[in-house]
C-alpha cells in the first residue's frame, strides 16, 4: 500500500536528497518546514549549504508542474508543499500551533484525518517530535536510510584460539591459508594461545584478498614511531594500516583513552618529517557545530581555532617531548639540544592545523590528513572531507561513536560508522576498532563505568 510520508525540517536539512528517498509514495514537506528552511539559507556552513540545495531542489520539481497538487517524480512517487492551514481542529485544541514543530505534526494530523484509508507517517530526527506525534496517534518514525547497526559494526579483526602448533606454523612458514571464514581486505587475524599459567602468546597476521591468505605485518615490526612505540596488540595493527602507503584511507575508533589520536599523529609525523613520504601533516576536527563562524573568537584564524585544537596540541606535546628527550640521551646529554616546539613544525610547513569549516573546495594531494572526532560528522560531511584527497593522499579519520555532541547523529548514523561499514571491502581502505585503554588506569576506570 502507498502511504503518505510528511517530512521535518532537520530530515531535509540532514540529507536533500531524501526527498528521493521513499520509493513510489506521496512525500508532503509542510509550508511550515519551507519556511525553515529559508532562516537556514544564508549561512555558510553545512546547513546552510544544505538548505541552499533544498530549495534548488524544490524549485526544479516546480518547473515541472504544480507543487500544491503534486509532482511526479522518477521513481513513481509525488512531492507536494502542503500549507500550514490544514490543521485539524483536533490539532489546535491538543497542540500549541504558533510552535513550528506542532504545526509540522499539525499538518500531519490533518493529512491522517483526511485520508484515512493511507497510512501517514512522520519522519523527523528529533526525538521528542516522534514522540508528540505518537501521543497524538500519529505514526512517526526516525529518518534512517543510511543508519546501520553499530553493535554489528565490523571491528577490523578478529580472534582465533588455536594451539602452539598453528602460531610456530605461521612464523617459520610466513603464510597461513584461510580456512576460518570469510574477511574483507586488511582484515586482521590475532592468532591466540592460552598456556597454563603462563601469558598468553600471540601472533598478528593480516589478510590479503587476492591470495585468501594471511602474513605477517610488514610496516610496523615493533620500531618507534616518532618517539612512541605500540603498547598493545590492537596499537601495533593499526600501526600497520597506517604506515602502509597502499591504504589511502584508514578509519579508528576507540573509546576514550585508547590511543587512537595519538598513534595517528604519530605515524603521520614518522612519515612526513622523518621518512618524507608527504609533503605535510594536516591536522583538523570539527568545531561544534561543524562549520560553527570562527569570527565569535578575536585574532587569527589559528588564534579562533587554537581552543578547538587543543587536544592535538595536547598530543603533539607528547610526542615532540618524548622525541626531544630520547634524542638528546642518545647523544649524552639531556639539555644540550633545543627542544623542537609545535611552532617550529607549523613555521616549516611539516604541519598544517586546518579547521574542517574551510576545507570544502580544497584539493590535497600528497598529504597526510588527520580528522579527530569523526563522529560528529553526518555522511554528507564525511563524504565531503573524503574527496578532499588528491593524489598520493592519506585520511585518517579517528572518532568515539558513544560521544557524539551532534543533535540527530546517533552511533549508528553518524559519517565516521558508516564510513567504516560502507567502506570495509575496498582494497584501499583499512579499519580498526580499538579496545583497551592506555591514558591511565583513572581514565580506564572512567570509560568503564560511566
Amino acid at each position: 500500500m502507498k502511504k503518505i510520508y510528511v517530512l521535518d525540517t532537520n530530515v531535509l536539512i540532514h540529507n536533500p536528497d531524501a526527498l528521493f528517498a521513499f520509493e513510489d509514495n506521496q512525500i508532503v514537506v509542510p509550508i511550515t518546514v519551507i519556511e525553515e528552511i529559508d532562516n537556514f539559507k544564508k549561512g555558510l556552513d553545512e546547513k546552510g549549504r544544505n538548505a541552499r540545495q533544498i530549495g534548488r531542489l524544490l524549485d526544479d520539481l516546480r518547473n515541472t508542474g504544480s507543487l500544491q497538487d503534486g509532482v511526479k517524480t522518477e521513481n513513481g512517487g509525488t512531492i507536494r508543499v502542503v500549507l500550514s492551514r490544514y490543521i485539524s481542529e483536533t490539532a489546535k485544541e491538543i497542540l500549541i500551533t504558533d510552535n513550528n514543530d506542532n504545526l509540522i505534526i499539525g499538518t500531519a494530523l490533518f493529512l491522517h484525518k483526511e485520508n484515512p484509508d493511507t497510512p501517514v507517517i512522520l519522519v523527523s530526527k528529533d526525538a521528542n517530535v516522534r514522540i508528540k506525534a505518537d501521543a497524538v496517534g500519529l505514526k512517526a518514525e526516525n529518518y534512517e536510510t543510511e543508519k546501520i547497526n553499530f553493535n554489528e559494526l565490523y571491528e577490523g579483526f578478529s580472534v582465533l584460539e588455536c594451539d602452539l602448533e598453528l602460531i610456530e606454523t605461521f612464523r617459520n612458514k610466513k603464510v597461513l591459508k584461510n580456512k576460518y571464514g570469510n574477511f574483507v581486505p586488511n582484515q586482521f587475524l590475532k592468532l591466540v594461545h592460552h598456556p597454563e599459567d603462563q601469558p598468553d602468546i600471540i601472533e598478528i597476521a593480516r589478510y590479503n584478498c587476492d591470495t585468501d591468505s594471511f602474513y605477517p605485518p610488514t610496516f610496523y615490526q615493533d620500531q618507534e614511531l616518532f618517539g612512541i612505540t605500540a603498547r598493545n596488540p590492537e596499537q601495533a595493527m593499526a600501526f600497520e594500516l597506517l604506515l602502509d602507503p597502499e591504504i589511502k584511507l584508514v578509519s579508528l575508533i576507540g573509546k576514550a583513552g585508547t590511543g587512537k589520536t595519538l598513534i595517528a599523529l604519530a605515524a603521520g609525523l614518522n612519515q612526513v618529517v622523518e621518512k618524507d613520504l608527504y609533503t605535510r601533516l594536516v591536522v583538523s576536527r570539527p568545531v561544534f557545530p561543524l562549520g560553527k563562524d570562527l569570527g565569535y573568537l578575536p585574532g587569527t584564524k589559528a588564534e579562533k581555532f587554537n581552543p578547538w585544537m587543543q587536544p592535538i596540541y595536547d598530543n603533539m606535546e607528547i610526542l615532540l617531548t618524548t622525541k626531544s628527550e630520547e634524542e638528546s640521551k642518545a647523544n649524552g646529554r639531556i639539555f644540550g639540544k633545543k627542544k623542537p616546539s609545535l611552532n617550529d613544525y607549523l613555521d616549516f610547513g611539516f604541519i598544517e592545523l586546518e579547521p574542517l569549516t574551510y576545507i570544502r573546495g580544497r584539493s590535497l594531494p600528497n598529504q597526510f590528513i588527520i580528522i579527530d572526532e569523526a563522529q560528529n560528522l553526518t555522511p554528507h560531511e564525511m563524504k565531503t572531507i573524503i574527496t578532499r584527497a588528491g593524489e598520493g593522499t592519506k585520511v585518517v579519520i579517528t572518532g568515539d561513536p558513544y560521544q557524539i555532541d551532534i543533535p540527530y547523529l546517533d552511533s549508528g548514523s553518524n559519517g565516521l560508522s558508516i564510513a567504516c561499514e560502507k567502506l570495509k571491502n575496498e582494497k584501499i581502505v583499512g579499519h580498526f576498532t580499538l579496545l583497551k585503554g592506555e591514558r591511565s588506569q583513572l581514565a580506564n576506570i572512567a570509560a568503564k563505568f560511566f
